[in-house]
């Protein structure tokens, strides 16, 4: 799978995971950052660290770490071709 697709399956799995019940659509930014943490990223718990700092500077609401894991891991297996885990 290449960047463009990561990217594509990776927006789409991040706009329905929808942490603050705002709906479709209401996490552009938020995603576009994830985004790019996610090719910055290589484990996980690093990934999960970085969707919280990003969603909770956003919407200045606590996130649940295990909340942000479980998204983390989906988000990471599709980088390394684990296929889409949608």
């Amino acid at each position: 799978m290449d960047t463009i697709e990561i990217n594509h399956f990776a927006a789409d799995l991040l706009d329905r995971w929808d942490p603050f019940n705002q709906g479709p659509g209401a996490y552009e930014t938020e995603i576009a950052d994830v985004i790019a943490a996610l090719h910055d990223a290589a484990h996980p718990s690093e990934l999960a660290e970085r969707i919280r700092l990003i969603y909770e500077h956003s919407y200045e609401l606590w996130i649940p770490h295990e909340a942000c894991m479980d998204i983390s891991y989906k988000l990471i297996a599709l980088k390394y071709g684990a296929g889409c885990p949608l």
